[in-house]
């Protein structure tokens, strides 16, 4: 199946059929929010600025990657325009995204002109925690709030195997330079593989647990033609939390960072377990957030192809009012939920997860 972006006129029969609107009637809401058709209100966007990565996660991308020409790439003033306009319609909360963010020059020029947003409530930026140790300081001097950083194994050599050409130690002292930089509640996020890494998952929580961490355990989502199935690695959170319960006495707690991961408490300890289930827990009733790849690509729903492209409007002109529009109208083709369960071997959705963005 190959992924097309919808321009905005390329809209839904249903919407096409409604003609022009305000924003206020295509959105069915107040001035300054967006609600999709099934009532959901969006107020959180994740934001590629990057498809390149200096790791070759296996689970992420294929060995061989091509990745986009620059002049396909939004600028940083065109994702700031983005993030702007967003924010506008009553999105509170933004997350940096790759690909790795930390590769794309520049990037911390973006994040302070994004800290500094009226409206924006939290600035947070997911990372392979390559560039940590080098960037930590200055993200959090550029107004960052959070960091979500990956960590799938605790073994130098499992790490290079999964990573392809990644190092543990540089990783873990990035980790180590974010909390010397300020950085607090920092989340560890774990991709559950049978047979490759689910022998440590007591081991990662131990480590969350030393370092005052919290840490996600996520099922493997069927982006992408990576070379293989995914069936036979498949974790599910169910079983993760029946293994981790019994040594750390896991507590389930309503709290949420806003985000689909549900969180369990260690006693005595500030440190939370969450579990990211889009297979055995789907979590679309309460989707809050909706996603802009490195190509200017709006995608409402992960697990969906369907998309608005907004790079055409950005390169139009200066005017915000075509691409609060088309974001308004995107929000009609925000799907009522994904259906992974039945994708682990034939994905139905082509491109990479470095493409969209964590």
């Amino acid at each position: 199946m190959r992924n097309e972006s919808l321009n905005p006129e390329a809209l839904p029969p249903a919407l096409a059929a409604q003609g022009p609107t305000t924003t206020r009637e295509s959105s069915r809401h107040a001035e300054g929010t967006l609600i999709d058709k099934y009532g959901r209100h969006i107020t959180y966007i994740r934001l590629s600025i990057t498809d390149r990565c200096d790791f070759r996660c296996t689970y992420c991308m294929a060995e061989e990657m091509e990745f986009l020409p620059r002049e396909q790439v939004l600028s940083l003033e065109e994702c700031l325009r983005v993030v702007r306009t967003f924010v506008g319609l009553g999105v509170t909360k933004v997350r940096i995204t790759g690909g790795e963010p930390l590769v794309r020059r520049n990037v911390l020029w973006l994040l302070e002109q994004i800290a500094a947003l009226d409206g924006l409530k939290e600035l947070v930026l997911t990372t392979n925690g390559s560039q940590l140790e080098r960037y930590a300081a200055d993200l959090k001097r550029a107004g960052v709030k959070r960091l979500n950083v990956s960590l799938d194994t605790l073994k130098p050599e499992r790490f290079k195997a999964i990573t392809r050409i990644g190092d543990l130690d540089k990783v873990l002292r990035g980790i180590d330079a974010a909390a010397a930089a300020g950085f607090t509640r920092t989340k560890l996020n774990t991709v559950m593989m049978r047979g490759v890494n689910d022998d440590e998952f007591v081991d990662l929580v131990r480590y969350a647990l030393a370092r005052d961490l919290n840490i996600s355990f996520i099922e493997e989502m069927p982006l992408g033609d990576i070379g293989h199935g995914r069936s036979n690695t498949y974790f599910g959170s169910d079983e993760g939390l029946a293994l981790l319960t019994p040594h750390f006495g896991l507590v389930p707690t309503v709290e949420t960072t806003g985000g689909p991961a549900r969180y369990w408490r260690i006693p005595g300890s500030e440190t939370r377990v969450g579990f990211i289930s889009p297979h055995s827990h789907n979590f679309c009733d309460s989707c809050n957030r909706v996603r802009i790849t490195a190509q200017g690509d709006l995608y409402p729903c992960l697990g969906q192809n369907d998309a608005m492209g907004l790079l055409p409007l950005l390169r139009a002109g200066d005017d915000d009012a075509p691409l609060r529009e088309a974001i308004v109208r995107a929000m009609g083709i925000k799907p009522k939920e994904h259906n992974f369960s039945e994708q682990l071997d034939a994905p139905k959705v082509v491109r990479f997860m470095s493409m969209t963005g964590g």
